[in-house]
Protein backbone atom coordinates (compact mmCIF):
# COMPACT_ATOMS: atom_id res chain seq x y z
CA UNK A 1 0.00 0.00 0.00
CA UNK A 2 1.64 3.22 -1.13
CA UNK A 3 -0.88 5.76 0.16
CA UNK A 4 -1.20 6.58 3.84
CA UNK A 5 -4.39 5.13 5.34
CA UNK A 6 -6.33 8.06 6.76
CA UNK A 7 -9.57 7.38 8.55
CA UNK A 8 -12.00 9.41 10.65
CA UNK A 9 -14.42 7.44 12.81
CA UNK A 10 -17.80 9.14 12.46
CA UNK A 11 -19.98 9.52 15.59
CA UNK A 12 -17.67 7.15 17.47
CA UNK A 13 -19.00 7.72 20.98
CA UNK A 14 -22.65 7.97 19.94
CA UNK A 15 -22.49 4.70 17.96
CA UNK A 16 -20.66 2.69 20.62
CA UNK A 17 -22.79 4.05 23.47
CA UNK A 18 -25.86 3.25 21.35
CA UNK A 19 -24.90 -0.44 21.53
CA UNK A 20 -25.18 -0.21 25.34
CA UNK A 21 -21.85 -2.08 25.67
CA UNK A 22 -21.53 -4.66 28.47
CA UNK A 23 -18.85 -7.12 29.45
CA UNK A 24 -19.36 -10.74 28.47
CA UNK A 25 -21.55 -10.15 25.41
CA UNK A 26 -20.98 -10.74 21.68
CA UNK A 27 -20.97 -7.78 19.28
CA UNK A 28 -20.61 -7.48 15.50
CA UNK A 29 -18.91 -4.50 13.86
CA UNK A 30 -20.20 -4.86 10.32
CA UNK A 31 -17.85 -2.27 8.83
CA UNK A 32 -14.43 -2.30 10.48
CA UNK A 33 -12.86 0.52 8.43
CA UNK A 34 -10.00 2.05 10.39
CA UNK A 35 -11.07 0.21 13.55
CA UNK A 36 -12.20 3.23 15.57
CA UNK A 37 -15.58 1.83 16.60
CA UNK A 38 -14.16 -1.64 17.29
CA UNK A 39 -11.36 -0.21 19.44
CA UNK A 40 -13.65 1.87 21.65
CA UNK A 41 -16.14 -0.98 21.93
CA UNK A 42 -13.36 -3.43 22.83
CA UNK A 43 -12.27 -1.14 25.67
CA UNK A 44 -15.79 -0.99 27.06
CA UNK A 45 -16.49 -4.75 27.10
CA UNK A 46 -13.27 -6.00 28.69
CA UNK A 47 -12.35 -8.58 29.80
CA UNK A 48 -14.85 -11.15 28.50
CA UNK A 49 -16.85 -9.39 25.77
CA UNK A 50 -16.21 -10.39 22.14
CA UNK A 51 -16.28 -8.48 18.86
CA UNK A 52 -16.37 -9.93 15.35
CA UNK A 53 -15.33 -7.18 12.93
CA UNK A 54 -16.09 -7.45 9.22
CA UNK A 55 -14.46 -5.79 6.20
CA UNK A 56 -13.59 -6.68 2.62
CA UNK A 57 -11.04 -3.93 2.02
CA UNK A 58 -7.49 -5.24 2.48
CA UNK A 59 -6.10 -1.76 3.16
CA UNK A 60 -8.60 -1.21 5.99
CA UNK A 61 -7.98 -4.68 7.45
CA UNK A 62 -4.19 -4.28 7.43
CA UNK A 63 -4.43 -0.89 9.15
CA UNK A 64 -7.00 -2.02 11.72
CA UNK A 65 -5.08 -5.21 12.59
CA UNK A 66 -2.18 -3.10 13.85
CA UNK A 67 -4.48 -0.73 15.71
CA UNK A 68 -6.42 -3.55 17.37
CA UNK A 69 -3.47 -5.84 18.09
CA UNK A 70 -3.62 -5.16 21.87
CA UNK A 71 -7.23 -6.33 22.04
CA UNK A 72 -7.47 -10.11 22.15
CA UNK A 73 -11.26 -9.93 22.28
CA UNK A 74 -11.53 -8.74 18.64
CA UNK A 75 -11.74 -11.18 15.73
CA UNK A 76 -11.28 -9.63 12.28
CA UNK A 77 -12.73 -11.46 9.27
CA UNK A 78 -12.35 -10.60 5.60
CA UNK A 79 -16.01 -10.96 4.77
CA UNK A 80 -18.88 -8.60 4.04
CA UNK A 81 -21.30 -8.02 6.91
CA UNK A 82 -24.02 -9.64 4.80
CA UNK A 83 -22.19 -12.95 5.42
CA UNK A 84 -22.59 -12.68 9.19
CA UNK A 85 -24.71 -15.84 9.42
CA UNK A 86 -22.00 -18.02 7.87
CA UNK A 87 -19.29 -16.39 10.00
CA UNK A 88 -21.24 -16.95 13.23
CA UNK A 89 -21.69 -20.60 12.26
CA UNK A 90 -17.95 -20.99 11.55
CA UNK A 91 -17.14 -19.43 14.94
CA UNK A 92 -19.80 -21.59 16.64
CA UNK A 93 -21.69 -18.57 17.93
CA UNK A 94 -25.46 -19.04 18.10
CA UNK A 95 -26.66 -15.60 19.22
CA UNK A 96 -25.62 -11.97 18.96
CA UNK A 97 -26.04 -11.16 22.63
CA UNK A 98 -24.79 -7.56 22.55
CA UNK A 99 -25.61 -6.07 19.17
CA UNK A 100 -24.52 -5.15 15.65
CA UNK A 101 -23.08 -1.89 14.31
CA UNK A 102 -23.23 -0.88 10.64
CA UNK A 103 -21.30 2.20 9.49
CA UNK A 104 -22.42 2.33 5.86
CA UNK A 105 -20.93 3.73 2.66
CA UNK A 106 -17.37 4.32 1.55
CA UNK A 107 -14.64 5.38 3.97
CA UNK A 108 -12.66 8.63 3.78
CA UNK A 109 -9.63 6.63 2.67
CA UNK A 110 -11.53 4.91 -0.14
CA UNK A 111 -13.05 8.15 -1.38
CA UNK A 112 -9.74 10.04 -1.35
CA UNK A 113 -7.39 7.28 -2.50
CA UNK A 114 -6.20 8.22 -6.00
CA UNK A 115 -5.66 4.60 -6.93
CA UNK A 116 -9.13 3.32 -6.02
CA UNK A 117 -11.16 5.23 -8.62
CA UNK A 118 -13.92 6.35 -6.23
CA UNK A 119 -13.41 10.07 -6.73
CA UNK A 120 -13.97 12.40 -9.66
CA UNK A 121 -11.34 14.78 -8.23
CA UNK A 122 -8.37 12.70 -9.41
CA UNK A 123 -7.80 10.73 -12.59
CA UNK A 124 -7.67 6.97 -12.08
CA UNK A 125 -8.91 3.79 -13.67
CA UNK A 126 -12.63 3.30 -13.02
CA UNK A 127 -12.77 0.86 -10.12
CA UNK A 128 -14.82 1.64 -6.95
CA UNK A 129 -14.63 -1.90 -5.54
CA UNK A 130 -14.58 -2.16 -1.76
CA UNK A 131 -13.05 -5.61 -2.24
CA UNK A 132 -10.13 -5.23 -4.66
CA UNK A 133 -10.27 -8.95 -5.46
CA UNK A 134 -13.89 -8.76 -6.68
CA UNK A 135 -14.45 -9.43 -10.38
CA UNK A 136 -16.91 -6.59 -11.09
CA UNK A 137 -15.78 -2.95 -11.12
CA UNK A 138 -17.04 0.47 -12.21
CA UNK A 139 -15.19 -0.06 -15.50
CA UNK A 140 -17.26 -3.19 -16.16
CA UNK A 141 -20.49 -1.42 -15.27
CA UNK A 142 -19.88 1.60 -17.49
CA UNK A 143 -18.75 -0.48 -20.47
CA UNK A 144 -21.10 -3.47 -20.28
CA UNK A 145 -24.46 -2.30 -18.92
CA UNK A 146 -27.10 -1.52 -21.51
CA UNK A 147 -28.23 2.07 -21.99
CA UNK A 148 -31.45 1.27 -20.09
CA UNK A 149 -29.59 -0.41 -17.21
CA UNK A 150 -27.25 2.56 -16.83
CA UNK A 151 -30.19 4.96 -16.79
CA UNK A 152 -31.85 2.95 -14.02
CA UNK A 153 -28.67 2.96 -11.90
CA UNK A 154 -28.27 6.74 -12.26
CA UNK A 155 -31.96 7.40 -11.61
CA UNK A 156 -32.60 5.08 -8.67
CA UNK A 157 -29.23 5.26 -6.90
CA UNK A 158 -28.18 8.78 -7.89
CA UNK A 159 -31.66 10.34 -8.11
CA UNK A 160 -30.53 11.92 -11.37
CA UNK A 161 -33.32 13.51 -13.43
CA UNK A 162 -31.29 13.45 -16.65
CA UNK A 163 -30.27 9.82 -16.31
CA UNK A 164 -31.43 8.82 -19.80
CA UNK A 165 -29.54 11.64 -21.49
CA UNK A 166 -26.36 10.66 -19.65
CA UNK A 167 -26.71 6.93 -20.36
CA UNK A 168 -27.32 7.66 -24.04
CA UNK A 169 -24.14 9.75 -24.23
CA UNK A 170 -22.12 7.06 -22.44
CA UNK A 171 -23.41 4.44 -24.86
CA UNK A 172 -22.42 6.64 -27.81
CA UNK A 173 -18.95 7.38 -26.42
CA UNK A 174 -18.04 3.75 -25.74
CA UNK A 175 -18.81 2.77 -29.33
CA UNK A 176 -15.54 4.51 -30.26
CA UNK A 177 -13.50 3.17 -27.32
CA UNK A 178 -14.09 1.86 -23.83
CA UNK A 179 -14.38 4.47 -21.08
CA UNK A 180 -11.44 3.69 -18.82
CA UNK A 181 -10.82 6.52 -16.36
CA UNK A 182 -12.67 8.76 -13.93
CA UNK A 183 -11.82 11.89 -15.92
CA UNK A 184 -13.08 10.36 -19.17
CA UNK A 185 -16.40 9.66 -17.47
CA UNK A 186 -16.45 13.14 -15.89
CA UNK A 187 -16.14 14.75 -19.34
CA UNK A 188 -19.24 12.90 -20.51
CA UNK A 189 -21.11 13.81 -17.32
CA UNK A 190 -20.16 17.47 -17.71
CA UNK A 191 -21.47 17.56 -21.28
CA UNK A 192 -24.65 15.65 -20.43
CA UNK A 193 -25.99 17.33 -17.31
CA UNK A 194 -27.17 20.98 -17.23
CA UNK A 195 -25.82 21.93 -13.80
CA UNK A 196 -23.15 24.46 -14.70
CA UNK A 197 -23.97 26.79 -11.78
CA UNK A 198 -24.71 24.10 -9.21
CA UNK A 199 -22.90 24.24 -5.85
CA UNK A 200 -22.52 20.45 -6.03
CA UNK A 201 -20.50 18.81 -8.78
CA UNK A 202 -22.99 16.84 -10.96
CA UNK A 203 -20.57 13.90 -10.92
CA UNK A 204 -21.19 13.46 -7.16
CA UNK A 205 -24.53 11.70 -7.59
CA UNK A 206 -23.36 9.67 -10.59
CA UNK A 207 -20.25 8.36 -8.84
CA UNK A 208 -22.36 7.56 -5.78
CA UNK A 209 -24.81 5.60 -7.94
CA UNK A 210 -22.05 3.61 -9.64
CA UNK A 211 -20.39 2.80 -6.30
CA UNK A 212 -23.67 1.59 -4.80
CA UNK A 213 -24.34 -0.70 -7.76
CA UNK A 214 -20.79 -2.07 -7.97
CA UNK A 215 -20.77 -3.03 -4.29
CA UNK A 216 -24.44 -3.96 -3.88
CA UNK A 217 -24.68 -1.56 -0.95
CA UNK A 218 -28.42 -0.99 -0.65
CA UNK A 219 -29.32 -4.62 -1.28
CA UNK A 220 -26.82 -5.73 1.36
CA UNK A 221 -28.10 -3.44 4.09
CA UNK A 222 -31.76 -4.25 3.41
CA UNK A 223 -31.19 -8.01 3.38
CA UNK A 224 -28.94 -7.92 6.44
CA UNK A 225 -31.28 -5.87 8.62
CA UNK A 226 -34.11 -8.28 7.91
CA UNK A 227 -31.96 -11.39 8.33
CA UNK A 228 -30.14 -10.42 11.53
CA UNK A 229 -33.14 -9.97 13.83
CA UNK A 230 -33.65 -13.69 14.66
CA UNK A 231 -29.98 -13.87 15.69
CA UNK A 232 -30.33 -11.06 18.22
CA UNK A 233 -30.78 -11.96 21.86
CA UNK A 234 -33.50 -10.05 23.69
CA UNK A 235 -32.06 -6.65 24.61
CA UNK A 236 -29.41 -6.71 21.86
CA UNK A 237 -29.25 -3.62 19.67
CA UNK A 238 -28.74 -2.65 16.04
CA UNK A 239 -26.95 0.66 15.44
CA UNK A 240 -26.78 2.00 11.87
CA UNK A 241 -24.94 5.08 10.58
CA UNK A 242 -26.05 6.23 7.12
CA UNK A 243 -24.66 8.95 4.88
CA UNK A 244 -27.33 9.59 2.27
CA UNK A 245 -31.11 9.56 2.02
CA UNK A 246 -31.35 6.26 0.12
CA UNK A 247 -29.65 4.32 2.93
CA UNK A 248 -31.49 6.15 5.70
CA UNK A 249 -34.85 5.57 4.00
CA UNK A 250 -34.23 1.80 3.98
CA UNK A 251 -33.12 1.68 7.62
CA UNK A 252 -36.04 3.85 8.78
CA UNK A 253 -38.57 1.74 6.83
CA UNK A 254 -37.28 -1.63 8.10
CA UNK A 255 -36.99 -0.45 11.71
CA UNK A 256 -40.57 0.88 11.52
CA UNK A 257 -41.91 -2.35 9.98
CA UNK A 258 -40.21 -4.55 12.56
CA UNK A 259 -41.28 -2.40 15.51
CA UNK A 260 -44.98 -2.23 14.55
CA UNK A 261 -47.74 -4.55 15.69
CA UNK A 262 -49.13 -6.50 12.76
CA UNK A 263 -52.64 -7.95 12.46
CA UNK A 264 -52.39 -11.50 11.20
CA UNK A 265 -54.74 -12.84 8.46
CA UNK A 266 -55.78 -15.77 10.64
CA UNK A 267 -56.53 -13.46 13.55
CA UNK A 268 -54.47 -12.20 16.44
CA UNK A 269 -51.60 -9.78 16.48
CA UNK A 270 -47.88 -10.15 15.92
CA UNK A 271 -45.98 -7.95 18.32
CA UNK A 272 -43.16 -5.85 16.97
CA UNK A 273 -39.80 -7.59 17.30
CA UNK A 274 -37.82 -4.35 17.63
CA UNK A 275 -38.18 -1.24 19.77
CA UNK A 276 -36.97 2.10 18.43
CA UNK A 277 -34.44 3.53 20.87
CA UNK A 278 -34.46 6.88 19.05
CA UNK A 279 -37.46 7.83 16.91
CA UNK A 280 -35.54 10.63 15.24
CA UNK A 281 -31.98 10.07 13.97
CA UNK A 282 -29.05 11.22 16.07
CA UNK A 283 -26.92 13.76 14.20
CA UNK A 284 -23.22 14.62 14.56
CA UNK A 285 -22.30 17.51 16.82
CA UNK A 286 -21.23 20.88 15.44
CA UNK A 287 -17.75 20.18 16.81
CA UNK A 288 -17.49 16.91 14.86
CA UNK A 289 -18.71 18.56 11.65
CA UNK A 290 -16.06 21.27 12.04
CA UNK A 291 -13.40 18.62 12.58
CA UNK A 292 -14.63 16.32 9.78
CA UNK A 293 -16.99 18.12 7.33
CA UNK A 294 -18.10 14.92 5.48
CA UNK A 295 -19.75 13.76 8.72
CA UNK A 296 -22.43 16.45 8.30
CA UNK A 297 -24.61 14.05 6.31
CA UNK A 298 -24.45 11.23 8.88
CA UNK A 299 -27.57 9.94 10.63
CA UNK A 300 -27.57 7.34 13.39
CA UNK A 301 -30.55 5.11 14.21
CA UNK A 302 -30.83 2.56 17.01
CA UNK A 303 -33.28 -0.31 17.54
CA UNK A 304 -33.42 -2.98 20.27
CA UNK A 305 -34.68 -6.57 20.15
CA UNK A 306 -37.71 -7.09 22.39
Amino acid sequence: MTEEFKHYTVMKNEAVDGLNPRDGLVYLDGTLGGGGHSELLAQKILPDGKIISFDIDDDAINFAKKRLAPYKNVTIVKRGYQDFEEVLSELEIEKITGGMLLDLGASYYQLTSKARGFSFLSDAKLDMRFDKSADFSAYDLINSYSEEELADVFYYYGEERYSRRLSRNIAQARKLKNIETTFELCEIIKKSLPYKNSRTNPATRIFQAIRIEVNGELKNVENTLKKVVPFLEKGARIVVITFHSLEDRIVKKIFKELSTELSLPEGGVREGVLKLVNKKPILPTDEEIRENPPSRSAKLRIAQKV
